[in-house]
């Protein structure tokens, strides 16, 4: 057995959903919206199985799919990028897997952020890197220089960036950006950017691709989701864009994790990405209603909230909020005694964890968001600690 893997526990996201469908408590820990997402890329995916072909598509993916993407891009962030630079993947998190083995070698260190998506971690152990880890902390979680700086050596082949930054919900600006462009030029370092929640961004703020800046466009691999961009998280369809030189080298990776993504999802994200920008547009809007609704509700009832800038989250200062238990404890006390499911932020740490943060999921009905509130107000004083 491989020990990373044996030693390894059920991800807090699934513990936590599993425990809500045990009890019947309201949702608002893992992170997918309701509704059905644009029916435009629901019903291109159903013709697709339809009348077009259902065997094995190229393994980089259909031409289709990766010219939308690089016209979305073109369009939405002003990148210059050729469908030869794209590579189809089976979601954001297999994208990257591929880029990360194809990027990180033995005895490498990846420098990544924490708070972090657990699966990078493992990830990069797989490939035989090591993490060197940057803590940021609330309420700013802002990225120091001088914090980079102590953590690269000659062994640092690779900065693992995720922006908008799930789950602080922060997201970069272009001064940080700028820095982070630098930072990696001048250690000759490969970027690997999750920008998955690149549309999900509130209050006219607008995100900007690190791969866009000065020196970065022939060190940086840019990952982007389908699934996150339509609220179909289940479809399952991501991508990588990067240079030639790297881009083949990860689709070599690519084609001994999954090799290709069902060929009906691909047309149908073509579709949503040519045609749906108006469907984009009004779940950022929708989204952030959300966010507003439960912000308000959870300061009603008492609680610090953090400020949400971005992503399907926003958190708690619990310490803020006059509670003495830690994220885990009051999480689980949430679920039991409020029927509420939570994720503690600790979870994303892999060492030196933030303890007094708790996030929650706002892209739900407002009745279900409503409920969720109503029942932590009932149970704000008894949970205190």
């Amino acid at each position: 057995m491989n020990p990373l893997y044996a030693r390894m526990g059920t991800t807090i996201f699934e513990a936590m959903s599993a425990r809500a469908r045990e009890t019947g408590a309201i949702n608002l820990g893992q992170g997918f919206a309701d509704g059905r997402g644009p029916e435009a890329v629901l019903q291109a995916a159903a013709k697709a199985m339809l009348e077009k072909s259902n065997q094995y598509p190229p393994m980089i993916g259909l031409p289709e799919l990766r010219g939308a993407v690089a016209e979305h891009y073109a369009r939405h962030q002003g990148l210059n990028l050729a469908a030869e630079e794209v590579v189809v993947t089976s979601g954001a998190t297999e994208a990257l897997a591929a880029a990360i083995f194809a990027c990180v070698s033995p005895g490498d260190e990846v420098i990544c952020f924490q708070p972090l998506y657990d699966a990078y971690v493992p990830l990069i152990r797989q490939a035989g890197g090591v993490p060197k880890f940057v803590r940021l902390s609330p309420p700013e979680w802002k990225i120091d220089r001088a914090a980079l700086e102590a953590a690269v050596s000659s062994k640092t082949r690779v900065l693992l960036l995720n922006n908008p930054l799930n789950p602080a919900a922060t997201m970069c600006g272009a001064d940080e950006l700028a820095m982070l462009a630098d930072f990696c030029v001048s250690h000759d370092l490969t970027a690997i950017c999750d920008e998955v929640w690149e549309h999900v961004t509130f209050d006219g703020a607008r995100h900007l691709p690190l791969i866009g800046f000065p020196g970065m466009r022939e060190r940086t691999v840019k990952i982007g989701s389908a699934g996150k961009i339509f609220a179909l998280t289940g479809f399952k369809v991501g991508w990588i864009c990067a240079a030639p030189a790297l881009a083949r080298v990860i689709s070599k990776a690519h084609q001994f994790l999954t090799f290709t993504t069902p060929p009906n999802l691909q047309w149908a994200v073509a579709e949503g990405l040519a045609t749906q920008d108006g469907w984009v547009q009004e779940a950022r809007h929708r989204f952030q209603h959300g966010r507003d609704r439960l912000r308000a509700g959870l300061e009603g009832a008492g609680f610090a909230v953090l400020p949400s800038a971005a992503t399907y989250f926003l958190s708690v200062d619990l310490t803020a909020s006059g509670i003495s238990l830690d994220d885990v404890s009051f999480a689980n006390k949430l679920i039991d005694e409020a029927g509420v499911a939570s994720i503690p932020v600790s979870a994303f740490y892999a060492e030196d964890a933030v303890t007094n943060v708790l996030r929650f999921c706002f892209v739900k009905e407002d009745a279900t968001l409503d409920a969720a509130i109503a029942r932590i107000a009932e149970a704000r004083d008894r949970l205190a600690g």
